[in-house]
């Protein structure tokens, strides 16, 4: 069993890469694991094998964890004894150019070791079902392996077994981030356990063992430190929990799909030093400013509190957190150079501590004051800002003053498309993005090829599109407009609530995507239920989204049937604009 449930294959070191590992641990290469997945079906749903691991001083210790560990050199020596897999064919399915079979003969092994069930067949076809004598014979092949007396390949041959290497389903692929003492590169297996065999934990790896099912363990979990799961360990319990049955997540396994790699990132926080999984919003920021993973990135936002993303780039997030604004609005500096000047983009709300707390971080005097757009929680620090600074304004005027900011006043008000430099070697272009709102402008800093987009593009959220000045056709249009012109120019977009984003075009793409989406909910909706109210709509447009956001969906909502009226595939039988009822144009 390995000593950490996250692990590229194994690979020899030279003497100089071995002191430079020694010397700093994320020069250190991962060592190829394999762990198994052992499930079986119960009276409701199905239960997954779960060891607890022994005490032994480290940061797994106690730990309920799946069998498993490390790929030993002799797993490829059973090559020619698994049966229904060759090395070539095990290899293309982990993405290996060889030694793919180590990885399924290991999980097997380690099962084995670890929990005595062993995945062999004793005729083709027939899985192992040992009698009593046999089985206590197979027992004792459990400790010489586990010495490393013996290999998989003297079990088969002495007892005359093939590796059932086809009865296991490649899962996950989860590599240890850099920056810890030990690093693994582990792949996980799914496979059903065999029905005649019993579960018997070695005492030494495992000193206990359940079967239990993927939501009572998660719930287990978190009751505290009494049921301990490592960040790997509960991912895949959260995966493989939406499956009803064993045979219906082993068909899901078995499908052709992509495995992705996943590398946690180490972060802090509230919650202290802990692995930020690629799922997490922080994730990819924190790869970004702890790319050795030394620890000190941090998985939340922090009000208030400046993080140099880059030389030229500082964020400070208001104190202004809510169900509208996320975690609050985030204020970016960019600048530097020889000149050390710099650009604000979005001052946010009109809060003196937080205007303040710009100023602190800025690491010299602000020359440029930017606005994305004129919403209450982007705009109105930049009169107090400029009252500090006298920095000259930039910005657009709203088409409608309804949610607007009245006292936003441009020095120099942009159409898109003008470059500020504020430095050699650092400019910021406009790019005008209507849709959230009329005056809704995005800037790009090239250098860094990093897009500030305001409320444009949220993290984990989709924004508000709040006619009359937002307008959903312009919304899709402007997407698509930055999925033409800009996508490939871009590597990170900064948006205004939550952390820096990677993958713009995918991000982008993902938007466009949703709204088509809720808008074929809304044709859908206009077919079974119209001629009908916006509420009555509301209801089934918006199914996915909790009641008490459905005054904010509403907005939204309205803003798919104006773009749908304009384009002559919805109309409505009274009332101005999106008032009264609707149905399908005939």
């Amino acid at each position: 069993m390995n000593d950490d449930r996250t692990a590229s294959p194994a690979s020899a070191a030279s003497p100089a890469s071995v002191a430079a590992a020694a010397a700093d641990p994320a020069a250190r290469p991962p060592r190829a694991s394999a762990t198994l997945v052992v499930v079986r079906d119960a009276p409701v749903g199905f239960e997954v094998l779960l060891l607890r691991r022994a005490e032994r001083g480290d940061h797994n210790s106690g730990a309920w964890v799946f069998p498993g560990g490390i790929v030993d050199a002799r797993d490829r020596d059973a090559a020619p004894l698994c049966s229904g897999l060759d090395d070539a064919q095990a290899s293309r399915l982990l993405g290996l150019e060889s030694g793919g079979i180590g990885y399924f003969v290991a999980a097997v092994r380690e099962c084995f070791e670890e929990s005595g069930l062993l995945f062999a067949y004793d005729a083709p076809g027939v899985l192992l079902a040992p009698a009593r004598d046999a089985a206590a014979q197979l027992a004792d092949w459990r400790a010489k392996l586990h010495r490393g007396e013996r290999s998989m390949a003297d079990l088969c041959r002495d007892e005359g077994l093939t590796v059932a290497a086809d009865r296991l389903a490649y899962f996950s692929h989860w590599l240890t981030p850099p920056g810890r003492a030990k690093r693994f590169d582990t792949r996980f297996f799914i496979a059903e356990a065999p029905p005649a065999q019993t579960v018997s934990h070695d005492g030494i790896e495992a000193v206990e063992h359940r079967w239990m099912s993927p939501a009572d363990a998660l719930a287990r979990a978190g009751e505290g430190d009494a049921f301990k799961l490592m960040t790997p360990t509960q991912k895949t319990l959260e995966a493989i929990a939406r499956f009803d049955r064993a045979a219906a997540l082993l068909e899901w396994a078995r499908a052709p799909r992509t495995v992705p790699l996943v590398m946690p990132r180490v972060g802090v926080g509230a919650q202290g030093p802990r692995p930020v999984t690629p799922d997490e919003p922080a994730w990819a920021e924190i790869g970004r400013i702890d790319p050795q993973g030394h620890g000190h990135a941090s998985y939340d936002i922090r009000p208030g509190v400046a993080v140099r993303l880059s030389p030229h780039l500082v964020r400070v997030t208001a104190h202004n957190g809510s169900v509208m604004t996320g975690p609050g609005t985030n204020t970016y500096l960019v600048g530097g150079g020889p000149r050390n000047e710099w650009a604000v983009i979005d001052p946010g709300p009109a809060d003196k501590h937080h205007v303040r707390a710009v100023l602190a971080a800025a690491p010299g005097p602000v020359k440029w004051i930017l606005a994305t757009h004129t919403h209450m929680d982007h705009s109105p620090a930049v009169a107090l800002l400029k009252a500090e600074t006298g920095a000259a304004v930039y910005g657009r005027r709203p088409a409608h003053p309804e949610w607007q900011d009245a006292s936003f006043e441009p020095d120099h008000e942009l159409a898109g498309g003008e470059r500020l430099t504020l430095d050699e070697g650092i400019t910021l272009r406009a790019i005008h993005t209507p849709g959230h709102a009329s005056n809704h402008l995005c800037y790009l800093f090239e250098q860094e090829r990093t897009l500030f987009t305001g409320d444009h593009v949220m993290q984990q959220s989709t924004v508000v599109i709040n006619p009359p000045d937002g307008d959903m056709a312009a919304y899709i249009g402007s997407l698509r407009a930055l999925l033409r012109d800009e996508a490939d120019a871009l590597q990170w977009l900064a948006p205004g609530h939550g952390f820096l984003m990677a993958e713009p075009r995918r991000a982008l793409q993902w938007i466009v995507e949703h709204r088509l989406k809720r808008e074929a909910k809304v044709l859908d909706a206009l077919r079974d239920l119209g001629p009908a109210t916006v509420e009555q709509l509301l209801v089934q447009v918006y199914d996915d989204v909790p009641a008490r956001m459905h005054g904010v969906a509403t907005r939204s909502l309205k803003a798919h049937l104006l773009k749908l009226r304009d384009e002559g595939r919805a109309r409505h039988d009274g009332g101005a604009d999106e008032l009264g009822r609707w149905a399908l144009a005939r």
